[in-house]
């Protein structure tokens, strides 16, 4: 046993020692490198050149620059044959020989396009999130593309803002989970080895938090705030070894993010110790100056140069007013070094100083079947249930089904936000799958509306006539892809269009309607909720939605997607969430007094009410965590291993999860702490781990889960994290809304 750890003490030491070696040896060819470098060389590598996600071009005059290497990064070329051929002048004609990273957004897959971020969280599934991301890794790679703009860890608890669509969701430790496997998906275990591209964690920071959900909007936030709810993915993302970070668009506290020393020294750097380097978001540099932080493009580059800002991207205050600022001793040439080092540690690190041209890329696969198959298991496990009345589904294949609605047949739509390279020929539509599972006979179809924003009422007969055909009408709901994403908030989150008028008349039939809602944010739905006996939330699921959706539909496969976000009855209660903290006046169902509760000249007073809306009350329409089954589970007593804990414990908790349905299902067990009383107000719950289980019919399983003590913290008003002594409120539950409380202390 002594021989054994001693040999494994020497192996240890021997490996520490190879990897600084490995590390001192890069480091000391940047350091040679950047000597050998004039300054606009040096500049060049901090500008990331490109044109708009549709071009295909190469200029003459950008073929130049990369000549006399004046470019770091290119963006947005998508021919192979131009990439190898503008890097073959980076390599070989440019005075030192450095290669360019072309970067692209690649969101949720290149070619095989998975379930919108949004719509991967609801897997719970970190693995799913990995495998998904090694793919749009591969078929990146094998078009040429080094450096993906993703993933996007932006916590949000606005359904308004359109980049939801690419969020997370409302919870940071489950986002922080995500955020790790999305990186390890990109850049697998070893970053130069063919296949692995570099990830770029975006956007640095609270860009989810904008005011009113308005895209490139304002963050006002507190530290303790910003701390504990939206930096912990980027730490995360840290933590994991993310190549890339990008700044986000929005200021926090008055500072834009492209010039905040705050985030990209004080924490990023400091506190955090990131090595890779940090890009500005497209223009996001220069409009500092529409923001009113900045006077010109020559403060433009001091500011964001000063603040710890690498690369520019698109805008070129760096290319123009670099130079002229360090002639001026405004900003120094070792600041620049500094700059220039983050940047060529991530090529080497990269590989693309050995691997310039991409490599053995003919060996990964565009649409492979396994590729395929993952785009349908992903979408089959972020599908929500969120209402089934009458064990309405799953569907009989022998019965007859009405398809309706713009998103039945919708080849581009189901794809989703941000797909520059999807290929809507490749999509297959829930109408399609459903013709492939039923006898064509047996299948009506009439889509009642053109597209999701069709005000026209003149599909509805044809709609009507389909439904009174049928036994049960499938009506596919939502929004356009183009509704949702960058850029494309929404003050009303219902069904745009006449959607709703086409549901209320179809009800009118009398068939049971089932509900598919297909879009890039919660919808909601109370208006039409009584007239449908079924709703599932289907994101836009991606290249193969049909087939996973049919699957679903008429169970094959089981519902075991988990909202993210907190579903809000009505946009005016939004900002909802579920970790929301205390007031003195909380609400609860036994104080509630709502609008038509109220007599006709009441006394003027509080009516003994409390914190909530007289008219949509103080709960959400569905809760973060809550989805449905066609199976049942039911928990056992919570068992604590200790029931006072000290700071150095770990919180062991033990439950029994039994499936007391018909069939087999996977459910998704939560684990949610209160601390009772602290410094300063915390949520009244709080994520804190969870795990999956797959249960056949009648099955128990005993569960165990552990949380640290060290991560029952938080940060205080002044940046500190502390775990303070008290009392804590435990829950073990299939969401964020039930379970029985237990109690225990920490020391």
């Amino acid at each position: 046993m002594k021989n054994r750890i001693a040999f494994l003490f020497i192996f240890f030491q021997m490996f520490t020692y190879h990897a600084f070696c490995q590390t001192d040896a890069v480091e000391n060819k940047i350091n040679a490198l950047i000597e050998k470098m004039t300054l606009e060389e040096k500049i060049g590598q901090a500008c990331l050149k490109g044109t708009s996600s549709r071009s295909k071009g190469l200029s003459d005059e950008l073929k130049e620059q990369v000549r006399k290497g004046l470019v770091g990064a290119i963006l947005n070329l998508t021919d192979t044959a131009l990439v190898l051929q503008i890097q073959k002048i980076a390599v070989e004609e440019s005075p030192n020989h450095i290669p360019l990273l072309f970067g692209r957004d690649v969101i949720h897959g290149y070619k095989t396009i998975f379930p919108i971020p949004l719509g991967l969280s609801a897997t719970w599934n970190a693995a799913i999130a990995e495998q998904t991301s090694a793919v749009a890794a591969h078929e990146s790679y094998a078009r040429c593309i080094n450096w993906t703009f993703a993933p996007m860890v932006d916590v949000c608890r606005d359904a308004r803002w359109g980049r939801i669509a690419e969020s997370p969701g409302e919870d940071p430790y489950l986002a922080s989970v995500l955020t790790k496997a999305y990186i390890k998906g990109y850049q697998g275990e070893d970053l130069s080895a063919p296949g692995n591209i570099l990830a770029c964690t975006k956007h640095f920071a609270a860009y989810g938090a904008v005011e009113g959900g308005r895209d490139y909007n304002t963050v006002n936030i507190s530290e303790s705030l910003l701390r504990n709810v939206y930096l912990p993915p980027f730490k995360a993302a840290v933590e994991a070894g993310s190549a890339t970070f990008m700044t986000s668009f929005n200021d926090v506290n008055g500072v834009p993010a492209s010039g905040n020393s705050f985030l990209l020294k004080d924490v990023l750097r400091e506190e955090w110790k990131y090595d890779g380097f940090v890009v500005s978001d497209w223009n996001s540099v220069t409009e500092m100056i529409t923001h009113g932080y900045c006077a010109d493009e020559k403060e433009v580059a001091l500011k964001a140069a000063t603040a710890g800002m690498d690369m520019e991207m698109t805008s070129q205050s760096y290319a123009h007013q670099l130079k002229v600022l360090i002639q001026e001793k405004k900003i120094t040439e070792e600041q620049l070094n500094e700059i220039v080092r983050h940047i060529l540690r991530i090529k080497f690190r990269a590989g693309v100083f050995e691997n310039p041209y991409f490599k053995e890329k003919d060996s990964f696969k565009i649409l492979d079947p396994a590729s395929l198959e993952l785009a349908k298991t992903s979408a089959v496990k972020s599908f929500v249930l969120l209402k089934n009345e009458k064990q309405i589904l799953p569907l009989s294949t022998n019965k007859t089904v009405a398809v309706i609605g713009p998103l039945a047949h919708a080849h581009k739509e189901q794809l989703g936000t941000w797909i520059f390279d999807g290929d809507k020929t490749n999509s297959i539509t829930p109408l399609t799958a459903l013709l492939q599972t039923y006898a064509t006979a047996n299948v009506k179809y009439a889509a009642g509306l053109k597209y999701s924003r069709d005000e026209s009422e003149e599909g509805f007969k044809e709609a009507l006539a389909a439904a009174k055909k049928s036994e049960v009408i499938l009506f596919f709901a939502g929004e356009e892809a183009i509704l949702s994403g960058e850029a494309h908030s929404r003050a009303d989150i219902s069904l745009p269009g006449v959607q709703e008028k086409l549901i209320q008349a179809l009800a009118k039939a009398g068939k049971p309607i089932i509900l598919v809602i297909m879009a890039g944010r919660p919808i909601t739905i109370d208006r039409i909720l009584p007239n449908v006996a079924a709703v599932v939330m289907a994101w836009h699921p991606g290249t193969m939605a049909g087939p996973a959706l049919a699957d679903v539909l008429t169970g094959k496969e089981n519902f075991s997607g988990r909202l993210t976000v907190t579903w809000p009855k009505t946009v005016g209660q939004i900002p909802i969430y579920y970790n929301h903290t205390n007031t003195g006046r909380p609400a609860d169902s036994t104080s509630f007094v709502g609008i038509k509760d109220i007599p006709v000249e009441a006394w003027q007073s509080s009516l003994g009410n409390n914190s909530h809306y007289l008219d949509a009350g103080f709960t959400p329409r569905y809760t973060f965590g809550y989805g449905m089954s066609y199976t049942s589970f039911s928990y056992g007593d919570i068992l604590l291993k200790k029931n006072t804990l000290d700071q150095s414990d770990s919180l062991k908790v033990t439950v029994t999860i039994t499936n007391t349905g018909a069939r087999t299902g996977t459910e998704t067990v939560q684990l949610y702490i209160q601390d009772v009383s602290a410094s300063i107000v915390r949520p009244v719950r709080e994520l804190k781990a969870f795990t999956q289980v797959e249960l056949k019919a009648g099955e128990s399983r005993e569960i165990q889960l552990s949380v640290p003590v060290a991560e029952l913290g938080f940060y205080t008003n002044e940046g500190k994290y502390v775990v303070e002594p008290g009392t804590f409120n435990l829950w073990v539950a299939p969401d964020a809304a039930s379970g029985a409380k237990q109690v225990f202390t920490v020391k």
